[in-house]
């Protein structure tokens, strides 16, 4: 396992540490959070015992199943804790996510959770969220006249996957990644006038949702936000 890998792993074990018998987890998509998937599998070997495990794509449903998670797509009550990755972190918490296309089943999963904590490495910190791209999932009905919306925005617009082969997420749709020269300068702002777009399913900006973020660092972990719920 390489240096990065293993800090990826340590964030994703200082997550695990909040788990608690007969939770429903929301488990996210990414590298790092596959680190947390596995520990949960192992955990389960050990003895613990969780309701459900509600997962933000495909793959990760996949790799929980094969791991013995209780998986579900649906419960009732709250979930307690969700753990997932971010592409970008900024000193408020305010994050972007979906560059793995899960966006929407993310956001889902974050907004229904009690607690929602981020893992990520430290390359994903950034003074101004949009410094990398913001993927929107949009629906394919007219695609195009949303992506000229979008572009009204002031952001340049790339359908993942060009035209030819255009990605498809889990719920069937398109992603229009857009990239904003020098970042986002007022991000609620931004998140508004995105959902406010007709033919927009669901943006990757991710504002005052995450609780805490577990970020892997050289040595060990940096802990932002709630430090009553992970301690310093």
């Amino acid at each position: 396992m390489s240096q990065h890998e293993a800090e990826k792993r340590a964030a994703a074990e200082r997550a695990l540490s909040l788990v608690r018998s007969g939770m429903v987890l929301g488990i996210g998509t990414g590298t790092t959070t596959r680190f947390f998937i596995e520990g949960l599998g192992r955990l389960i070997r050990e003895g613990l015992t969780i309701e459900a495990a509600i997962p933000t794509s495909v793959e990760s449903a996949g790799l929980g199943r094969s791991l013995g998670l209780p998986i579900r797509d649906d419960v009732e009550r709250p979930i307690d804790l969700a753990v997932d990755g971010a592409d970008e972190i900024d000193p408020e918490l305010r994050l972007v996510k979906g560059h793995g296309g899960a966006l929407l089943r993310e956001k889902l999963v974050a907004t229904s959770a009690g607690h929602f904590v981020v893992i990520a490495d430290h390359t994903k910190l950034v003074d101004r969220v949009g410094r990398t791209f913001v993927p929107v999932e949009v629906v394919p009905f007219l695609w195009r006249h949303t992506a000229r919306r979008l572009a009204a925005l002031g952001a340049a617009g790339t359908l993942r996957g060009g035209e030819e082969t255009p990605y498809r997420t889990d719920n069937g749709n398109l992603i229009v990644d857009l990239t904003f020269p020098d970042g986002i300068v007022d991000p609620e702002r931004t998140a508004a006038t995105l959902k406010a777009i007709p033919g927009v399913v669901e943006h990757g900006l991710f504002l005052g949702l995450a609780q805490a973020a577990i970020v892997a660092v050289e040595g060990g972990v940096k802990v932002m936000g709630a430090e009553e719920l992970l301690g310093s």
